[in-house]
This record gives structure tokens, C-alpha cells and sequence, in this order.
């Protein structure tokens, strides 16, 4: 099925987060030495900072509660909620120490999280929520949603 157009900005930052995980895999499975290591979790660290709040902001802000008003608790919801809570914990891990463990565990977690709100989420609600409210929410994410290009990790 097409994406609905009021969900595309979140879906072309899915695609960043996607690329991010396929960026950073290839990069291990080449070198995993202590510096590469180090520059790929600054590298998944900027794309948080820049993408990915900005991300779960609007998932959370403003998405989440529009399925909600409408919709209801949806358990799926509490479960992604969750997920943002764990990608955000291997972040801050990343910080403190760059493991080629932990980024494969975020890259793993990014990549099936992103795959539930795309082929899941993303599919139930452009079918049961509303054109307004589809709209409504679009507007917001059209307004507020961060673009980028995203670059490859640099070398060392």
C-alpha cells in the first residue's frame, strides 16, 4: 500500500534511519578497531541529535496522541514508546563508552522498530484514522519535521 501523505515526512526520516543502519553495519564488517568504532558511535550520536529526536518528538507529540484521541490505546503504541526509551538508552551508552556490541544492538533495534511503524502502525492508521485528522497531523509533521541528506561516516 502507498504511504498516505500526511506520514510521508516521518517515512523519509524512517528511510535516514534505515540508511544509518546499513551505513554503520558496512563500516563494522570493515573495520571494527577501536577508532572506527568510536567515530561510528559519534556518527549514530549526530544522527540522533540532528534526526531522531526530532523523530520521536513528533511521534510522541504529535502523532501518538492524534491515534490516540481517536483510536484509542493502542498496545503497539506503549510498545514503540518503548522502543524510543531503549534507542535512547543504547545512545547514551554509545557516549559513554563506543562497543561495537552496542552499535550493533542499535542498529538492530533502529532497523526493526522502524520496519513495526512503517509496515504496522504506519499501515493501520492511514486506513482507520480520519482524512482530518490525517491532515491535522500531516500539517504539523509537514511544518515541524527535520530533513536531511544524510552523509556516510567519514574515514578516519
Amino acid at each position: 500500500m502507498l504511504r498516505d501523505r500526511s506520514l510521508v515526512p516521518l517515512s523519509h526520516q524512517h528511510h535516514n534511519g534505515l540508511a544509518l543502519c546499513v551505513l554503520t553495519e558496512r563500516a563494522l564488517a570493515g573495520d571494527s578497531g577501536d577508532s572506527s568504532v568510536a567515530r561510528l558511535a559519534r556518527y549514530a550520536i549526530d544522527r540522533y541529535e540532528v534526526e531522531l529526536t526530532n523523530h520521536f518528538d513528533l511521534e510522541e507529540g504529535t502523532l501518538f496522541p492524534a491515534i490516540r484521541d481517536e483510536l484509542g490505546d493502542l498496545p503497539l503504541v506503549h510498545e514503540l514508546v518503548a522502543e524510543h526509551r531503549k534507542i535512547e538508552t543504547l545512545i547514551e551508552a554509545l557516549r559513554v563508552r563506543p562497543a561495537t556490541g552496542t552499535l550493533r544492538e542499535l542498529t538492530a533495534l533502529l532497523r526493526s522498530h522502524i520496519r513495526r511503524e512503517e509496515n504496522e502502525l504506519f499501515q493501520e492508521i492511514q486506513q482507520r484514522l480520519s482524512r482530518d485528522t490525517l491532515d491535522r497531523i500531516g500539517a504539523v509533521l509537514e511544518e515541524r519535521a527535520v530533513r536531511v541528506c544524510l552523509e556516510p561516516p567519514r574515514s578516519a
